[in-house]
């Protein structure tokens, strides 16, 4: 049966661990699994036919790490085109007779994309591409692409899935313990993006245990209108006489199973540590219950690469200030590929308080596809304000939703047949929350009945394409009473009619109302003020006025949306104090601040960042803006000890973004562009200190490595990158290093510091054996060992010194080493 239709009316029952299994067949540490499909083919047949014998529909081809990065062209054939000969021989001899599907498998390349790492994009797509064009060639029924903890990988993987098959495709990610991925999104986020993109499946896989993972599931179950998946561990991991063994066995896993299913999870399965044992557990407990039907949560939904934003619910503030229309500094910016004056326009509006940025640079001279793909990626690597990309030119608005890292607003598109026909297509390929305005080939209806009836029109388009009604917002286009007094009246009459009638989502640019008028912000934040009224949803506009700030934070208390007037009280907390009418004060216009004038907050060479006052390379540090962190720094270089600007200005700058990571306030992204930005910093540093005979790192040595086997370094580059901002003396030996080889340097070097990385479990015994090596040829260095199969007691079992989550972890342990050894 076609698996699409099996699906709609049937739980669908995965595979479990591959690995673990693989290792007690006799997989040795730095062995590839993948060439065992070619091997010891019998062991892998073996394994996948008793999990279809367990009751699985679903067997993954041994494909995990099957990609262009690890294997040749000809080996990475070979190697694909064997795993599904293996899998097809072990469903034809599977004694199930349930329906029965073989996956391509598809696990993530090890790498960190830019602009966090070091890994275009594109690249990522291409590598992505060419084991899914061997899939489809070797006959798979479907691709799961799993175990991704970073949005943007994810997003390479499924667009290179959906460019090159029309396969269903099943997407799981890897949260950690906080319900985050890596590097931030949480799980709407990622339902966001993933249903945009027309995944089939959406879910979670590894990492955690299936009580662990609860919070995950029900943020997805709530939001996703899919089918939900979950493939978790057999709990945590730990190590047993050389072996990994988890702490959650088949009934209890079970049990934790069907509790999700009876929520309203429709596919389940195993990671590492769960055998054909666990899934026929979770199959028996899964006999007495109905599958919890899958529906449309009519949720309209953007997100970045950290969370969504909802519309419909409290009104939403679109920042309208990265825009060229009337602002010549914007448009020299432009001109003089000025992007940290863009950067800064995008921040200052995110501290002002919106909650999506609009994005247009457009201007006749320039490349407007080439500088809209900058910009939203520079933007998105110093905010997590999800982005409205707004142009009328169809190849750089593919360009700008092609890069993005989320689901983005687009605006926009009109009821002109052209229009749509070159925007939707788009919109259904890459998923988007998309402006429509009420505009057709005949022009601007003056009448809201007849901008309505547009907007049906629109409706009824977007349908053909597959874009839902909940995934489009209508501008239906203020104009300027100033010309016509009738204008403001008919705007609203659509907004209400559009909101009420169609059930859709509104939004305008409110200031063009009050276009050629005096004191045109009385007129503006009242119009803004009536419409809401009306049910608009969210508006373009200055977020630096305070007039229009005070109707939005107001209109919120008065109708509930605000819990105990927090946001209100916060608010007027900030603004200046009243003064009477009449007074010198009143009259010479203090308390209100309409233009956006000193909205930097800059003052005597201080900044406010987060509400905190610090230094203008401080605040260039914290907000990860690189070229203006290296300026400050040449500056003050000529006046200040090279010395004084590290103690004084870069380590506390990365101590207040390190504290903030620690506390979960900001994530991994805004901790690696912090630390970027402060390398820019160092980079200026050092280059004056060598002219002078001085130079280099300041503290003791500190050896890093991924263990032999795996080839995932992002963790390490992480941990490396924050290591070496902070001054230590940092060897990197790469990925997949002999256990041998890292003893060597340690010794070499008399290194007092050792870090070791390990993704997967089948190279944690690698891990092991390389730590028992250092204490007998190297007993006076402290191990810190981490990775998402590693937890405390795990690394207490294996010998090391210390477990650290993350980079930060790491750094403080390296500190409190460090100061040991100097009180020795």
């Amino acid at each position: 049966m076609d698996l699409r239709e099996y699906m709609k009316n049937n739980f669908l029952f995965l595979d479990g661990g591959m690995g673990t299994l693989l290792q007690e067949a006799g997989l040795q540490p730095g062995e590839l699994p993948e060439r065992w499909n070619v091997s010891h083919a019998d062991v892998i047949v073996k394994i996948q036919k008793d999990y279809f014998d367990a009751g699985s529909n679903i067997v993954l081809a041994n494909t995990f790490g099957a990609n262009s990065l690890k294997f040749d062209d000809d080996e990475l054939k070979l190697l694909v085109d064997s795993a599904f000969d293996n899998a097809r021989e072990a469903a034809r001899t599977s004694i199930g007779t349930q329906e029965k599907y073989v996956a391509l498998d598809i696990g993530p390349l090890g790498r960190l994309l830019k602009p966090y790492g070091d890994y275009e994009f594109e690249d990522a797509v291409e590598a992505y591409a060419k084991t899914v064009r061997l899939g489809v060639a070797a006959g798979a029924d479907l691709i799961f692409i799993e175990t991704m903890n970073d949005s943007y990988d994810t997003k390479a993987a499924l667009l290179a899935a959906k460019e090159n098959s029309d396969l269903p495709v099943f997407v799981s990610n890897a949260y950690g313990s906080d319900g985050k991925l890596m590097t931030g999104a949480s799980p709407a986020a990622m339902v966001a993006m993933l249903e945009g993109m027309h995944a089939d499946a959406i879910g979670a896989n590894c990492s955690l245990g299936p009580d662990q993972l609860i919070g995950v599931m029900e943020e997805y179950i709530e939001y996703a209108s899919v089918p939900v998946l979950i493939k978790p561990n057999a709990g945590l991991p730990r190590s047993e006489n050389g072996k990994t063994v988890f702490d959650v066995y088949p009934p209890e896993f079970a049990a934790s199973i069907k509790g999700l299913l009876e929520k309203g999870v429709r596919i389940a399965g195993g990671c590492c540590g769960t055998t054909p044992e666990y899934i026929k557990a979770v199959k028996e407990v899964s006999l007495d219950i109905t599958p919890v039907p899958v529906t449309d949560k009519n949720k309209s939904l953007v997100s970045s690469y950290t969370h969504v934003v909802e519309f419909g619910k409290s009104p939403i503030l679109i920042g309208e200030r990265i825009n060229p229309t009337g602002k010549k500094r914007f448009q020299q910016a432009l001109r003089e590929n000025d992007v940290d004056y863009i950067l800064n326009e995008g921040l200052k509006q995110a501290d002002a308080g919106v909650q999506v940025l609009d994005v247009n640079v457009g201007l006749p001279e320039i490349n407007e596809p080439e500088m809209l793909e900058r910009v939203a990626k520079e933007l998105q690597a110093v905010t997590d304000l999800p982005l409205q990309l707004d142009t009328s030119d169809p190849v750089a608005m593919e360009a700008g939703l092609r890069c993005y890292n989320g689901k983005a607003m687009v605006n926009s598109v009109n009821g002109k047949e052209e229009v749509m026909e070159a925007v939707f297509p788009l919109v259904a390929k890459y998923g988007g929350f998309v402006v429509a305005l009420t505009l057709d080939e005949g022009g601007i209806p003056d009448t809201a009945e007849a901008r309505v009836a547009i907007a049906r029109k629109i409706l009824a388009k977007a349908a053909e394409y597959g874009i839902a009604k909940k995934d489009i917002i209508f501008d239906p286009l203020a104009m300027t009473i100033s010309a016509d007094t009738t204008a403001a009246l008919a705007t609203m009459q659509a907004v209400h009619d559009i909101r009420f009638g169609l059930g859709v989502n509104t939004s305008l640019g409110i200031s063009n109302v009050s276009f050629g008028l005096p004191q045109r912000m009385l007129i503006t934040s009242t119009f803004f003020a009536l419409c809401l009224e009306q049910g608009l949803s969210a508006a373009i506009m200055n977020p630096y006025s305070t007039e229009m700030m005070s109707v939005y934070y107001t209109f919120r208390a008065l109708h509930n949306l605000d819990p105990n007037c927090t946001d209100f009280i916060t608010y007027a907390q900030g603004l200046p104090k009243m003064v009477p009418a009449g007074s010198e004060a009143a009259s010479s216009g203090a308390g209100s601040n309409t233009s956006g004038a000193g909205a930097a907050g800059t003052t005597s060479g201080a900044a406010s960042a987060a509400g905190r006052e610090v230094s203008q390379l401080q605040n260039a540090i914290i907000r990860g803006l690189k070229e203006q962190a290296a300026n400050i720094t040449k500056e003050l270089l000529q006046t200040v000890e090279p010395l004084d600007i590290v103690q004084n200005d870069v380590i506390p700058a990365l101590d207040i973004v390190g504290k903030d990571f620690e506390a979960k306030k900001v994530y991994l992204p805004q901790l690696l562009m912090a630390a970027e930005a402060s390398k820019e910093a160092f980079e200026e540093i050092k280059a004056k200190m060598a002219s002078s005979g001085n130079g280099g790192p300041t503290r003791c040595s500190f050896v890093i490595a991924t263990v032999h086997g795996d080839i995932h370094d992002i963790g390490k580059n992480i941990v490396k990158l924050i290591l070496e901002n902070y001054g230590f003396d940092v060897h990197d030996l790469g990925k997949d290093v002999p256990e041998q080889d890292i003893v060597d340097k340690v010794v070499e070097l008399h290194a007092p510091l050792v870090g070791l990385s390990a993704l997967m479990t089948t190279t944690v015994p690698a891990m092991e054996n390389t730590i028992k090596l250092l204490r007998e040829q190297a007993p006076w260095a402290k191990v810190t060992v981490g990775g998402a199969v590693l937890t405390q007691e795990y690394a207490d079992k294996i010998g090391a010194d210390s477990y650290c989550k993350d980079a930060m972890e790491t750094v403080r342990y390296a500190e409190e080493i460090e100061a040991s050894l100097k009180a020795e």
